[in-house]
């Protein structure tokens, strides 16, 4: 009797073995989309606004898992990154276009996770002269010495750290009736703050950089067409978990900041007004889980830069390679790490300008990317068979437009000063 129940509980071993051995990607890009701007977009979104904008939040959910899906296919099916397929698929002018567009945001989204690392150590008393160029050192080495097995154990355990939110969610002790209500209920107001906020909650969710390092990642990770069910599982698991996230830090400040009108700057700014409010557990909470978002940020976006830059330009890439094999794909992480830590030590830099700004750029500039995205995962001749589903396309396309339609009203409004 023995024996047999352990032949039946040996069966799904090699199951559970083999899907433990796919994951990463979905999981890690999503997460990896709540860094040191994001958290505190979303801490600005529930501080200056409440839960007006969760609503916002429940619907670019479903984008996130689409959008990130397409990359996935689009990588096993290719077996190359978004910047080679788009390189061998549309002309050069339209290739470096597109680079242009994506170094834009992600160097300023760089530049937001080391403000990130220094608004959290500050917290703790430390200054950002130590701790910047420090962490700017220890990531560097870690990418260069590291295999691809290394890093992604590395990624997945900062990606862990983010349920510090979900545990600092009930400490404070949200309205969950309102915040659930909130979900499906739209408030909108023609107003330049809000408008520029709810473009940097979608830029800080979907990002352009995202697009491009999950379909490196799958084709660096050695995936086929053949894991394309358990990866599209990762991805909406990951979309899920990294908005559960938001959704917990959003209702955690509406709950304490928001009820009091105390308004915020940042995520840092979050923290500390946490204090006297909710106690230092949770700001100690909060203050750890934008230093390991940070930092889960500085490590992804330098690769995600070199990983897009190398397959747009045909040049060597890939954690198995060497820095000898693959000068250009190491030169770009090291510049992607080294220019944003500097801009970050710069006196008196407005930090938070930094960050929100590098997620307006995402937002604003997030159309262009998916743009390419729906034009290559809808090419039967790039495709074949894994071309989009309608409901695909009806969501993308809808994200495309609204993220479109949200920045022209955006730009109205500062114009004729509406609201």
């Amino acid at each position: 009797m023995f024996s047999a129940l352990k032949e039946k509980l040996k069966k799904p071993l090699p199951k559970i073995l083999f899907f433990l051995s796919i994951i990463g990607p979905g999981i890690i890009a999503a997460n990896a989309d709540n860094d040191a701007g994001g958290i505190s977009t979303y801490s600005v979104v529930g501080a200056h606004f409440g839960l007006k904008m969760l609503w916002v939040l429940f619907l670019i959910t479903f984008s996130l898992a689409i959008t990130q899906e397409m990359g996935v296919r689009i990588g096993l099916v290719t077996r190359q990154g978004l910047g080679g397929v788009i390189r061998e698929n549309f002309p050069f002018g339209w290739t470096a276009f597109a680079m242009v567009a994506m170094l834009a945001a992600n160097l300023g989204t760089v530049t937001a996770e080391f403000a990130g690392i220094a608004a959290s150590m500050e917290i703790f008393g430390l200054n950002k002269y130590l701790v910047v160029p420090l962490a700017a050192l220890l990531i560097w080495l870690v990418l260069l010495k590291g295999s691809f097995k290394t890093t992604q154990k590395i990624f997945l355990f900062f990606s862990a750290f983010y349920i510090v939110y979900i545990i600092n969610g009930f400490i404070v002790r949200p309205d969950f009736h309102a915040a659930f209500t909130s979900l499906i209920t739209p408030t909108l107001e023609w107003s330049a703050p809000f408008l520029l906020t709810m473009i940097a909650l979608i830029g800080t969710t979907i990002t352009p950089w995202g697009q491009f390092f999950i379909q490196s990642y799958v084709v660096d990770k050695g995936l086929e067409v053949k894991h394309y069910k358990i990866e599209k599982m990762e991805v909406f698991f990951g979309a899920f978990i990294t908005d559960i996230v938001s959704f917990f830090i959003i209702i955690s400040t509406a709950a304490t900041l928001y009820k009091y009108g105390i308004n915020i700057n940042d995520a840092k700014d979050a923290a500390l007004a946490l204090k006297p409010l909710a106690g230092q557990f949770a700001q100690t909470l909060f203050a750890f889980g934008l230093f390991s978002a940070s930092v889960l940020g500085a490590f992804i976006l330098p690769v995600a830069t070199a990983y897009a830059l190398c397959e747009a330009f045909g040049w060597e890439y890939g954690f198995n390679t060497t820095a000898k094999s693959a000068p250009a794909f190491y030169n770009a992480i090291l510049i992607s790490i080294t220019l944003p830590a500097a801009l970050v030590l710069i006196p008196k830099i407005p930090l938070i300008k930094v960050m929100l700004l590098s997620q307006s750029i995402n937002g604003i500039l997030l159309p262009i990317i998916l743009i390419f995205v729906m034009l290559i995962i809808n090419n039967k001749k790039i495709m074949g068979e894994h071309v989009n589903k309608p409901i695909g396309n009806i969501i993308s396309w809808l994200t495309i437009i609204g993220i479109i339609a949200a920045t022209i009203i955006l730009v109205l409004s500062t114009l004729f000063n509406w609201g």
